[in-house]
């Protein structure tokens, strides 16, 4: 097994497709065959597996995310760190924090319409870390 840190760009509150960074930093590590593990050391972000195709995706998924959890209701007690912080621990727990990748023939093996998404919950943007364990 293999294993690294990936620190990823600081990126602002949305959805946001990370494949070709995910790829770049693993290059060469990618065996011919095997799993790709990929875990977010946040609380509030997530990682996910979606649509790679069309940017309304992202805009879509941030929509109704935001309808489902909303902002500033009044029986939040976990506010100290600002009025995303709760909404952004909610979407974690839906959401989750880890992924796993078929890799074949050296690449992800996603479907032709997927990508590894970050799903940054919080207003202010900031760099995220991911820790990819490749199992061959």
């Amino acid at each position: 097994m293999l294993q690294k840190e990936i620190l990823l760009p600081k990126f602002g509150r949305g959805y946001h497709l990370i494949t070709d960074v995910i790829e770049n930093e693993l290059g060469e590590m990618l065996p011919k065959m095997g799993l790709l593990h990929l875990f977010i050391q946040h609380t509030s972000a997530s990682i996910m597996i979606n649509e790679n195709f069309e940017d309304s995706v992202r805009d879509d998924l941030e929509t109704a995310f935001n309808d489902i959890v909303k902002e500033d209701l009044d029986y939040y007690t976990h506010i100290t760190e600002g009025s995303d912080d709760m909404p952004a621990h909610i979407k974690v727990a839906m959401i989750g924090t880890d992924v796993t990748i078929p890799i074949t023939n050296g690449k992800l093996n996603l479907g032709q319409w997927q990508g590894v998404y970050i799903c940054e919950f919080r207003n202010n943007p900031r760099r995220r870390k991911l820790v990819a364990s490749i199992i061959s």
